[in-house]
């Protein structure tokens, strides 16, 4: 693939995640709500280090979520600072409709996302835990669609940027 400046890139993307729950039966319909054109691709039983567990795909055939009933504990606490998955997000065509499809199945808005002039966004947590971002571009081109200089991006505590060094990033104190 070539970008706009002329430069050759190899294709990436992310084919599958893998996710263990407790039950796959409420996180399966979340999903086949939020995507009603996803289906169930395959499913069967396996161990995992000693334990059993059953497991299914569902997506389309590009792109598929793999669920595991094998979990054990709680998930992680979405506003605390445990590392871990905080979200996963999914680019779709109608945010609008995905609402309106989850709200009518039982499940409230987590986190309606900030005001932007080229994409709307809104997060719902699964009943395993796991937070879903739905993000819909009003633009196609790439420098509106990824702004974020803007005052719908983020807010960054003032007084920790002025005081932090761009290496505190990377693990180092400022």
């Amino acid at each position: 693939m070539t970008s706009t400046t002329g430069t050759i890139h190899p294709i990436i993307r992310l084919e599958h995640a893998n996710l263990v729950v407790k039950d796959i039966q409420p996180t399966l319909e979340f999903l086949l709500t939020a995507f009603p054109n996803w289906r169930v691709r395959g499913r069967g039983e396996s161990s995992w280090h000693g334990k059993p567990r059953r497991w299914l795909h569902v997506g389309d055939d590009d792109c598929y979520l793999t669920l595991n009933d094998d979990g054990e504990g709680e998930p992680r606490d979405l506003s605390g600072h445990t590392p871990g998955l905080a979200h996963l997000g999914f680019v779709i065509d109608d945010v609008d409709s995905v609402i309106e499809r989850l709200e009518a199945k039982g499940f409230e808005i987590d986190i309606d996302g900030a005001e932007h002039p080229f994409r709307k966004t809104v997060y719902f947590v699964d009943p395993a835990g796991f937070q879903f971002e739905f993000m819909q571009y009003l633009s196609d081109v790439p420098s509106e669609r990824n702004r974020y200089d803007s005052s719908a991006t983020m807010k960054v505590d003032q007084e920790q940027a002025q005081s932090t060094k761009a290496n505190s990033w990377f693990g180092h104190p400022g």
